[in-house]
């Protein structure tokens, strides 16, 4: 199969860039691609876990009619397995290397460091979306309270809730966005492209917690796109994803008190 090459930008420590061969974008390459990005979704994996776990009785609320906490644990934990496997999966498939396409070559410390500044900007743009959206569109609120802060019924639930959403949170989702970018860039009409078709799916899938959220949510996603992007390397969108979720936890514990 014919090839092209794409060479990126040499890394900050001096190092050549790295150079990879890619087959041309040929139908059954883009047919490929088209499948895997949507496998790799997030929805069909947890729209099919949802149902094993309620065919074996585990469903989404308890009596109350509220989240069930074991459910959402359950299905975050699972559909993170599932994503991370597939991925590795459909990178191994195609001769593709996954740590060098997660971490790429930059030190992973000094990315971890360049992810906190970027938390504080994620959680202030949050912020003035939803204040503009309050503002100028309040039509957009569709739900007076997050769904999801009825899961902090005790400290236990809490210390679950952090560690899912820095695991299937943090970690899933930006190792699922580097992974569908990089199928977009390859044969599904470039990063650009990716960044908006991921980012809108992203918000979407946030829509539970209201259209003013889901709105908020496919900015930040289109940011730790961008990141991803300029720095091929999962690490500072991780760590600013998982400190703007822990921040988010926390305001939720505050506003709850």
């Amino acid at each position: 199969m014919p090839l092209s090459v794409d060479t990126e930008p040499p890394p900050p420590d001096g190092r050549p860039p790295i150079v990879r061969a890619r087959p041309r974008a040929t139908p059954a390459a883009r047919a490929t691609a088209l499948f895997e990005v949507l496998i790799c979704s997030g929805y069909p994996t947890q729209l099919a876990l949802a149902a094993t776990l309620a065919a074996a009785g585990l469903t989404p609320t308890g009596n109350t009619g509220r989240f069930s906490i074991q459910f959402v644990v359950a299905l975050s934990l699972l559909d993170t397995v599932a994503l991370l496997g597939l991925v590795w999966l459909f990178l191994r498939s195609h001769g593709e290397r996954p740590v060098e396409l997660l971490f790429g070559r930059r030190p992973a410390a000094r990315e971890a460091l360049a992810g906190l500044p970027l938390t504080l900007l994620a959680f202030a743009m949050a912020a003035a979306v939803l204040a503009s959206i309050q503002q100028f569109a309040p039509w957009l609120r569709t739900v007076e309270r997050n769904p999801l802060q009825d899961l902090l019924r005790t400290p236990r639930d809490t210390v679950l809730f952090a560690l899912l959403v820095v695991l299937a949170g943090g970690v899933r989702e930006e190792v699922q966005r580097a992974f569908l970018l990089h199928r977009f860039e390859q044969w599904l009409g470039g990063g650009t492209v990716g960044v908006v078709v991921a980012s809108v799916a992203f918000g979407a899938g946030h829509l539970l917690q209201g259209a003013d959220a889901a709105v908020a949510t496919g900015i930040l996603g289109a940011l730790w796109g961008v990141v991803y992007l300029r720095r091929r390397s999962i690490v500072a969108p991780v760590v600013s994803h998982s400190g703007f979720n822990l921040l988010q936890l926390a305001q939720f514990i505050v506003v709850g008190r």
